[in-house]
């Protein structure tokens, strides 16, 4: 007897599978058929990609979710962590697209726009501060490759599936994940036969796409995939100033090549992938109640800038995956990473067309990122078959960031040229274990050091090629510095399967992110966080219900964020808070017949402390104000500025980034209509709570409130062949979702189409 085990779970590959039989499924006849299902059952609707044998017709229920974070292919409800997974086309009957909207079908996960960078936080951890010295708090990986936090925002295609860890994964992951770890698996070459897709569509604001890939294997033990993407997309506003500009369109390119070799007890899998996006520019406009908010129009789809705008995205990806299986079952895996990410930008930084009286609205900004990766990772898997399983591994990483900024404000020392060079390495050793004490109680601990390092160079010069300072300008502040630090993090847990459909977890963990450095005087140190979570996985009703619930409490310290550096008189990162951070997670995946549901819920609590820090709102306008004057000495910007009667105290409150509730639902329901014909209606319902952006926590400027989206599909499945019709914020719900310095960003607003796709 044999059952499917998918990638992540349910949906358009299952019907596809059973239109391929020509048969209908019926509840299972027997209790046995049932236990020996179940144990393969984990999760959400399944992958259009994933293409597996089809299920025995007996069968109905939930079909298994297979996982790899954890180095092996393991069944979701087996891994004792918070989790959730999405198949590819689980990620499409959500509408999720790109990241940002994971928000949307994951609880506990919040991602807020920042335009160059998006701030992704998981249960209020992650990442609150753009500057290039500031590692990611939750690590993105791409085909086991970490990502950096730039250029985040191209679309999904061809996706096998998505894994969310929530929580610190400090032994496997490392730094970088003291709010957790997103997995990104792209589909993979096989040897099987010829296969592969193609998918076109066309929605409002003349949004036109296309996507496919090719499956090719060249011989038995040699396999190509080729994997394309296309989209174009109307701007959402509409630009009322001189430049008609065309922010926030879309005109994306992407593509990938992926190569397999299996010769046996040996696999080589290898991919490349080039990504060319243009948007535009970012769309914003000023805060109400700001300095330039009397430009704010009463439709907020009309921005007012009075500067040309630009963003242009490019990047290269590269992964090699080397895994050799000795005859007695360990393993030996090699990943070999490589990135180039580039961005060029041009903002208007005021967003506005007049200024009031003082201010220039000539405020504009010419910025170009680089920032190139190279990781190695090496992994000694040992088999599962024995009472105690490990992982061994090392990892370096080295990242090599260009930030080179021109900013103009109208002042006669203009232009301001910001320049950043860090150079960093991140090292580590783990071991990860898991020790069978009885037959049905597991320990599992791990155990890892991370070192990181970094060099940088950078300075700040005003008034090159003026009047005033000359061709070369003043240097107002030195940005070379230095920086480093280790930590030890891990995890020590309990795992008991109190049956076949249940496991019960409780473990402590450690995460650890590091620091880094503003300038030669001006450090900041790392943060880290201790977790205490435990958890229950069930699988109810003979495989046709499934339920993942978890408690968690985390003492959080050394929370990164951006301030005013009195030494330099710049912005740096400075570590000014801890926190406590408590709450329960729910996740329920159901079917029966035709009928499905799958579902998250989080409740997130937190605390920050009380700190003091300059308050940039009440500073004066000036181009540059230079470090803290001496004691006794009046403020002479640039060469120093007193900054002691613009502190404050802030702090206090919520943790930022963190909405307090969280939750999604999708529903759908499969209608046999015809031979070889099923009809799948599917709503979908996402709620992100409000949350909290700057530590001052004015409501009228860093409060971002709640949004509720409602979305629809109406799937037609015929054989290979699909049509669909789907809808996004079917409400047209004006939300804001996020902040750049004083301007608000938007989300999209409805958006509906059709797509049609096919298999072969």
């Amino acid at each position: 007897m044999s059952h499917n085990k998918i990638n992540a779970g349910g949906g358009r590959h299952e019907i596809r599978a059973r239109l391929r039989k020509k048969g209908r499924l019926t509840k299972m006849k027997s209790k046995l058929l049932a236990t020996v299902a179940v144990a393969a059952c984990t999760a959400l609707p399944t992958i259009a990609g994933a293409q597996a044998p089809a299920e025995p017709a007996s069968f109905d229920g939930l079909e298994e979710i297979v996982v790899t974070a954890q180095r092996r292919s393991e069944n979701l409800q087996s891994v004792p962590i918070a989790a959730t997974a999405l198949s590819g086309d689980a990620l499409e009957d959500k509408g999720v697209e790109r990241l940002a909207d994971l928000q949307f079908a994951a609880p506990s996960l919040s991602i807020t726009d920042q335009g160059l960078t998006q701030s992704v936080n998981i249960r209020g951890i992650g990442i609150a501060s753009g500057s290039p010295a500031v590692a990611n708090g939750v690590a993105t990986y791409i085909d086991g490759v970490f990502q950096p936090p730039i250029l985040t925002t191209s679309s999904f295609y061809d996706i096998q599936n998505v894994e969310v860890l929530r929580g610190p994964q400090g032994t496997l992951v490392g730094s970088n994940s003291t709010g957790g770890a997103i997995f990104i698996n792209t589909q993979s070459p096989s040897t099987d036969r010829v296969k592969g897709y193609a998918q076109a569509s066309y929605g409002t604001y003349d949004e036109v796409t296309g996507q496919g890939a090719v499956n090719v294997p060249v011989s038995d033990t040699l396999a190509v995939r080729v994997a394309g993407n296309y989209r174009k997309r109307d701007s959402y506003y509409d630009d009322v100033g001189s430049f008609n500009n065309k922010p926030d369109s879309l005109n994306e390119k992407a593509g990938r090549v992926g190569v397999k070799w299996e010769p046996g007890s040996f696999q080589a899998l290898g991919k490349i992938e080039l990504i060319d996006k243009e948007t535009g520019g970012y769309a914003y406009r000023p805060i109400a109640s700001t300095t330039f908010a009397s430009n704010r129009r009463a439709d907020f789809r009309e921005l007012t800038y009075n500067a040309p705008t630009k963003n242009h995205e490019r990047a290269f990806l590269a992964s090699l995956e080397l895994r050799q299986e000795f005859d007695n079952g360990l393993t030996l895996r090699s990943v070999s990473g490589f990135t180039n990410k580039r961005i060029n930008n041009l903002y208007d930084t005021d967003a506005a067309i007049t200024a009031p009286a003082g201010e220039s609205a000539t405020q504009t900004q010419d910025q170009y990122v680089r920032e190139r990766q190279w990781s190695q990772e090496f992994n000694l898997i040992s088999p599962t078959d024995g009472v105690f399983d490990w992982i061994l591994g090392g990892y370096y990483q080295r990242n090599k960031i260009d930030v080179d900024i021109q900013t103009r404000s109208g002042s006669p020392v203009d232009p301001t040229d910001i320049n950043q060079y860090p150079d960093k390495v991140t090292t580590g050793v783990f071991a990860q274990g898991n020790y069978e004490l009885a037959s049905s109680l597991e320990l599992q601990a791990g155990l890892r050091y991370s070192h990181f390092k970094a060099e940088q160079e950078g300075s700040v010069v005003i008034g090159a090629g003026s009047a005033i300072f000359g061709p070369a300008g003043l240097q107002v502040a030195d940005l070379k510095g230095s920086h480093q630090d280790g930590r030890v993090t891990g995890k020590l847990g309990l795992n008991w399967q109190a049956d076949d459909e249940t496991m019960v977890y409780a473990f402590a963990a450690r995460g650890y992110k590091p620091g880094g450095s503003n300038s030669a005087v001006s450090e900041f140190g790392p943060e880290t966080v201790w977790d205490y979570e435990a958890g229950v996985k069930s699988t109810l009703l003979d495989g046709h219900l499934r339920t993942q619930a978890g408690i968690f409490y985390m003492n959080y310290k050394g929370f990164q964020f951006d301030a005013r550096d009195t030494s330099t008189g710049q912005s740096g990162v400075f570590n000014i808070a801890n926190a406590t951070i408590k709450g329960a997670e729910l996740q329920v995946q159901a079917r029966s017949g035709g009928f499905s549901v799958d579902g998250g819920l989080a409740y997130v609590d937190s605390k920050l402390d009380k700190l003091t820090l300059v308050n940039t709102r009440t500073l004066p306008s000036l181009s540059q104000y230079g470090p803290q004057c001496p004691a006794g000495t009046a403020s002479n910007p640039p060469v120093c500025f007193d900054f002691r009667p613009y502190l404050t105290t802030a702090g206090g409150g919520d943790n930022l980034f963190s909405p307090k509730w969280s939750y999604n639902l999708g529903v759908q329901y499969e209608l046999d209509v015809g031979p070889d014909m099923v009809l799948t209606p599917r709503l979908n319902y996402a709620y992100v709570g409000p949350r909290w952006t700057n530590l001052l926590y004015t409501p009228t400027l860093d409060y971002l409130k709640a949004r509720g989206l409602l979305s629809a599909q109406l799937t037609l499945a015929m054989g290979d062949w699909t049509l669909e019709a789907y809808g996004s914020n079917l409400a047209d719900k004006d939300y804001v979702s996020g902040q750049s310095g004083n301007n608000e960003l938007y989300g999209a607003p409805r958006e509906y189409g059709v797509r049609a796709s096919v298999r072969f």
